[in-house]
């Protein structure tokens, strides 16, 4: 069974900078990652990494190995849904042979961690920033806390919530996070709005 735990972040003025600032170096990544997607047409996770892995990590030397690791991820999340949803006027089958459209990330699109990058333990998360880790108290119940000890942790996504607060969503459970996305578009069939699809001309 999948389910989905969020919890809000309660930042100062400084925690919640570092947490922008990360946004948006992660949206950087995942740009500089785009065009090779328009490109090439790869999207696979695994072959994106070994196209431009060692490029992005010249890149961008702050950034640090895991983190754009989970940018690939990231930038090959997002094109799965746009370029093989069945619902998506991107879908490759309609494209054809025509060069496909570029995706641009805003600096507000999600942040995605991974056991290496955040972890929780006891009521205490520690995540990764440019700035070196942030640490929080959580007001976790014990079921809560056993689902991080029992249940399969599939995805952990940073995002940043309309009244501007910071929110860490954990999807746990069996299916593919990406999978749970896909089917979701087939009934509210808009893209994401942190990522802007610019067609070829």
């Amino acid at each position: 069974m999948n389910f989905t735990l969020r919890i809000p972040l309660n930042t100062n003025a400084e925690q919640h900078a570092r947490l922008a600032q990360l946004q948006s170096a992660f949206a950087g990544v995942c740009n500089a990652l785009a065009p090779t997607v328009q490109q090439t047409k790869v999207w696979n996770r695994v072959a994106l990494h070994h196209l431009k892995y060692k490029a992005l990590r010249e890149q961008f030397p702050d950034m640090g190995s895991q983190m754009v690791c989970n940018a690939i991820y990231s930038v090959s999340r997002t094109c799965r849904t746009v370029f093989q949803h069945p619902s998506s006027p991107f879908n490759l089958a309609r494209l054809g042979d025509k060069l496909l459209p570029l995706l641009k990330f805003s600096d507000n699109c999600p942040v995605y961690f991974d056991r290496h990058t955040l972890s929780v333990n006891k009521g205490q998360l520690s995540m990764y920033t440019l700035d070196g880790r942030l640490r929080f108290a959580l007001a976790l119940s014990a079921e809560n806390e056993a689902d991080f000890v029992t249940k399969k942790l599939r995805e952990i996504v940073l995002s940043r919530r309309p009244d501007g607060m910071f929110e860490l969503v954990f999807q746990f459970g069996v299916e593919p996070a990406d999978s749970l996305a896909q089917s979701k578009m087939s009934t509210d069939s808009e893209f994401p709005e942190y990522v802007v699809v610019e067609e070829a001309q």
